[in-house]
């Protein structure tokens, strides 16, 4: 009868829908070493793309995007972590156990071991701008690397993506970028294949450059002039999550910086622009200023910074031309005017909280006789 199915086409719907998934020739991948890895469903948060990766410094300011990333495709993602609380928030950043933890000290080699052992890619993303009582820049900066590198080596993890910073030089007059830059020769001499990421100051939702421009108060040198080409943290991650999966970025040097040049003052016009208000800051002599945040960093138990970070202040940012860019991943940076809005705007007045940009003069005439509290 027309409409109907008959009971041999039934028990074959059933059969085909309990049979295991055929493989297709894009769900494969091999690894530099080989090894092969097999994804599972089409993509998404409740598929697995075959991959494990090491996070290290997963809860930092550029961690956290990163492990979205991952997880969101099904990437089974370890976070080595320190501190119980300072973590949680990633587990729902992917499926049931997708983003996993393991509690580490970066001088506890075995630790270290635990978090890559099972893995294909690692990212070192560990980083401190202020040195403390038990670490200092060596310590974070080098020996780190030099452990989790020397990890990865012994289980033969296939790509190690090593994340440094804008301006790494070995004469740099600041000891953290000295650092920095050594911990990539330390990399590549223990893993030739290290891909090493420089990315620019970065702006977002955590970021330590408009949130300190916004904060009071806000202490420069130099009157603020330091040249830079700011980047956004999501551009970053998007680049970070591409080269660990695409062999053949392999021991290559990216450089990830913004669309233009500006000066820290610049960046503050922008933000007084976008949030209607005014945020001057407090231009201090560079040696006095450093002396007393030095004695403060030690002095005190929260971040305070610390003379290097003074230093940092009057290094105007330079891009090594002979490095890959966003260019050579098929990415193209925001500009840096499309997203500050969107991290200052909350500091709005309540009058100016919907306005449009061609409204905004007859608005502060009517602020002039309309009185709102923020």
């Amino acid at each position: 009868m027309l409409g109907q199915t008959s009971a041999a086409a039934r028990i074959q719907m059933r059969r085909s829908a309990f049979a295991p998934c055929r493989r297709l020739k894009h769900d494969l991948a091999v690894t530099l070493s080989g090894k092969p890895v097999l994804s599972i469903g089409t993509g998404g948060r409740s598929s697995r793309s075959g991959h494990v990766a090491t996070v290290f410094g997963g809860n930092g300011f550029l961690g956290r995007y990163l492990i979205s990333k991952l997880a969101r495709e099904g990437t089974i993602t370890m976070v080595p972590f320190r501190e119980e609380m300072n973590k949680r928030f990633l587990k729902v950043t992917g499926d049931l156990g997708v983003v996993n933890f393991v509690e580490f000290d970066v001088r506890n080699v075995q630790s270290i071991e635990e978090a890559v052992k099972d893995s294909d890619v690692v990212y070192n993303l560990i980083g401190r701008n202020y040195p403390t009582k038990l670490f200092n820049f060596y310590d974070v900066n080098v020996e780190a690397t030099r452990r989790i590198a020397t990890a990865a080596a012994k289980y033969g993890v296939d790509r190690f993506v090593q994340v440094s910073s804008h301006d790494a030089s070995p004469d740099s007059p600041s000891e953290f970028l000295r650092t920095k830059f050594e911990a990539e020769q330390v990399a590549r001499e223990i893993l030739p294949a290290t891909t090493v990421v420089r990315p620019s100051p970065m702006i977002g939702q955590e970021d330590k450059l408009v949130r300190k421009i916004i904060g009071w108060p806000h202490l420069a040198v130099n009157d603020a002039q330091q040249k830079m080409r700011p980047v956004h943290v999501l551009d970053v991650a998007t680049a970070l999550h591409k080269i660990g999966f695409d062999n053949s970025t392999a021991g290559k040097t990216y450089e990830l910086f913004g669309s233009r040049e500006v000066t820290l003052d610049q960046v503050r016009l922008l933000c007084e622009l976008e949030a209607l208000n005014k945020y001057p800051y407090i231009n201090l002599p560079k040696v006095p200023f450093a002396q007393v945040t030095e004695l403060l960093n030690k002095v005190l138990w929260w971040p305070v910074g610390c003379a290097d970070e003074v230093e940092r202040l009057t290094i105007d940012q330079k891009v090594d031309r002979q490095a890959a860019t966003f260019a050579d991943l098929g990415i193209v940076p925001a500009k840096l005017e499309d997203y500050v809005g969107q991290y200052v705007r909350h500091m709005r007045g309540n009058i100016f909280q919907d306005v449009a940009p061609d409204s905004l003069a007859e608005r502060k005439r009517e602020r002039e006789y309309i009185h709102v509290t923020r």
